[in-house]
C-alpha cells in the first residue's frame, strides 16, 4: 500500500486528491455544489450534496490515477470548519440542510449573550469570541427551530457534527461518530485548554452533550470504509479543519511561524506553541494541530470573504467569466483612481467581528470600470491580511520575525501575492505544492499509517517556488493603508 486519498470538503466544491508514495498528487476530481441562501445573510449546503460528491470524487481520483483501492494505504480528510449538521442515529439523514460558517442569522443570540456578559467565559473556555461563524450558536437554532429537534436530541436519537464528522459517519456507515482537536475547537463548545467538550458552554446554550463526537487527535484511528464505497475497507487515519491542515502541510511546525490560506475565506494561522496565547485585539486562540494528545495552539485571523470576492465579480457583477481575467483587469487599470472596496458582504471577521455592516466601495467615478473593481477586490485580501497580521504583531511580537507562507487558490495570483507583499512590506513565500491543505491531510494519514516520514523530514521537504519581496516605498504604503482604514471605519460606522 502506497498512496494516500486526501479528502478536501470544501465551502464551494469537494475535491478527493490521491498522493503517491513521494507525497506528491498523482490524480485529483472536484465537483461544485449548490451554494443556497434562503434570506440575507444565511447560507446553506443540502448536507447529502457534500457527501454524494465526497464519494464521487473519490472514485474519480482513484479511477483517474489507474490505481486499485488494494494501493491506498489510508484517508486523510479536510473540510470546511464550523458548518453544522444534525442527523438521525438510525436513519443517518439530516433534519435541515448544513448551516455554513458564513452564515449569520444568530448574530441576535450572540449580542443578547454578549450584553448578558457571557463573552469572557465563551473566551476563556474556548478561545473564540460571541460570533455567529461558529458551530454552537447554529446548532441551537436548529434545535430551536426544526420541529422536535430539540426532544429527539434529548432523548439521544441526533448526531451534531462538523463537517468531517458528517463524511465520517456516511464513509463509515454510521459506524463512527467522531471528530479531532481542531474541528472540535471551532465549536464553540470545546474546551481547548482541559481538551474536551465543555459543560459550561453546553449549559449555556442548552445543548444535550449526547449529540456530540468522540474528539481524536488528528492522526488517529477514525473508524473504516464501507467495504462497497471503494472495493475495500480503507481506515481513515487523518483528520484537520482546512486551516489547520494547511499549516500542517506548509511545515508551520515551530513558534512564530505562520501562513495564509486564501480560499473562499482567508485564514491566518500563527503557531504559538505548547501554550494558548490570549488575544488583546480579538483574534482567535485555537489548536493548530494536535498529535500524541499534546495540542500546538496558535493565533488565528478569519477574513470571511477572499476568493469570494473575485467569484462576486464573476457571479453577481458578471463582468468577468473566469478568476484569472482579474489580473489583466487589475493591470490595466487607471492608476489614477483610488477605488477601495470593503467585501463585507457576510459582516467583517477579525479583528472588526462585527456581523452586521454589510460591503461598501469608496472612490467611484464615472470613470470608474471592471478594470477598477477588479483591482479593488484583489487588494481588498492583502488589506485584510494586514488587518490580521497587525493584530498578530501586537498580540505576540515573535510573530515579527515570522515569513509569510501562503497557499490557496488565490494564492496562485501573481499580482494579488505582489500586492500583499507591498502592503505588509515584507517577503511573502509561495510554496511549489498550492495543494497544502490536502497535503496537511494527506501527511496526517500517512505518517499515521507509517509509509510518510516523521514531523522533521516531513518539514525538510518543503520547497519555495517564488519569494515576492515589497517594491512599494513606504509613504506610498502608509497612505494606501491609512485610505483603507479610513474606508473599514466608515463602512462599520453605517
Amino acid at each position: 500500500m502506497t498512496h494516500i486519498l486526501a479528502i478536501d470538503q470544501g465551502t464551494t466544491s469537494t475535491r478527493a486528491i490521491l498522493f503517491g508514495p513521494d507525497m506528491q498528487p498523482v490524480a485529483s476530481a472536484q465537483e461544485e455544489f449548490e451554494q443556497h441562501f434562503p434570506q440575507s445573510g444565511w447560507v446553506e449546503h443540502e448536507a447529502s450534496d457534500l457527501w454524494s460528491t465526497t464519494a464521487s470524487t473519490c472514485r474519480g481520483a482513484i479511477e483517474k490515477a489507474g490505481i486499485s483501492a488494494e494501493k491506498i494505504a489510508a484517508i486523510g480528510i479536510t473540510n470546511q470548519r464550523e458548518t453544522t449538521v444534525i442527523w438521525d442515529r438510525k436513519t443517518g439523514k439530516a433534519l435541515h440542510r448544513a448551516i455554513v460558517w458564513q452564515d449569520r442569522r444568530t448574530s441576535e443570540l450572540c449580542q443578547t449573550l454578549k450584553a448578558a456578559g457571557h463573552e469572557p467565559t465563551v473566551t476563556e473556555r474556548t478561545g473564540l469570541l460571541l460570533d455567529p461563524y461558529f458551530s454552537a450558536t447554529k446548532l441551537k437554532w436548529l434545535l430551536d427551530n426544526v420541529e422536535g429537534a430539540r426532544a429527539r436530541a434529548q432523548a439521544g436519537e441526533l448526531a451534531f457534527g462538523t463537517i468531517d464528522s458528517w463524511v465520517i459517519w456516511n464513509l463509515t456507515g454510521g459506524q463512527s461518530h467522531v471528530t479531532d482537536a481542531t474541528n472540535a475547537a471551532r465549536t464553540m463548545l470545546y474546551d481547548i485548554r482541559k481538551g474536551r467538550w465543555s459543560k459550561t458552554m453546553c449549559d449555556l446554550l442548552d445543548i444535550p452533550m449526547s449529540m456530540l463526537p468522540e474528539v481524536k487527535d488528528c492522526a488517529a484511528d477514525f473508524g473504516v470504509t464501507r467495504a462497497d464505497l471503494f472495493g475495500r475497507e480503507i481506515p481513515i487515519l487523518g483528520v484537520a479543519g482546512d486551516q489547520q491542515a494547511a499549516t500542517v502541510g506548509q511545515a508551520c511546525f515551530k513558534p512564530g511561524m505562520l501562513k495564509s490560506t486564501y480560499g473562499t475565506g482567508c485564514f491566518a494561522l500563527l503557531n504559538t506553541g505548547n501554550e494558548p496565547v490570549t488575544s488583546k485585539n480579538r483574534l482567535l486562540t485555537t489548536i493548530a494541530y494536535q498529535l500524541d494528545g499534546q495540542p500546538t495552539y496558535a493565533l488565528e485571523g478569519s477574513i470571511f470573504i477572499a476568493g469570494a470576492v473575485v467569484q462576486w465579480l464573476r457571479d453577481g457583477l458578471k463582468i468577468i467569466r473566469d478568476a484569472k481575467e482579474t489580473q489583466p483587469l487589475a493591470d490595466n487599470a487607471d492608476a489614477g483612481q483610488d477605488v477601495v472596496l470593503v467585501p463585507a458582504f457576510t459582516g467583517l471577521g477579525a479583528p472588526y467581528w462585527n456581523a452586521e455592516c454589510r460591503g461598501a466601495i469608496y472612490g467611484l467615478t464615472r470613470g470608474s470600470g471592471p478594470e477598477e473593481l477588479a483591482k479593488a477586490a484583489l487588494e481588498s485580501v492583502g488589506f485584510q491580511t494586514r488587518d490580521l497580521l497587525e493584530a498578530m504583531h501586537a498580540d505576540w511580537p515573535n510573530a515579527e520575525e515570522a515569513a509569510l507562507r501562503v497557499d490557496g487558490g488565490m494564492s496562485a495570483s501573481d499580482w494579488a501575492m505582489q500586492f500583499l507583499s507591498d502592503i505588509l512590506g515584507a517577503p511573502v513565500d509561495r510554496p511549489e505544492v498550492l495543494e497544502t491543505t490536502a497535503l496537511g491531510a494527506a501527511w496526517l494519514a500517512g505518517q499515521r499509517a507509517g509509509i510518510y516520514p516523521a514531523m522533521d523530514e516531513f518539514a525538510a521537504t518543503w520547497a519555495l517556488e517564488q519569494k515576492f519581496e515589497p517594491n512599494m516605498d513606504e509613504d506610498t504604503r502608509a497612505k494606501r493603508y491609512a485610505r483603507w482604514d479610513r474606508a473599514v471605519q466608515a463602512t462599520l460606522s453605517v
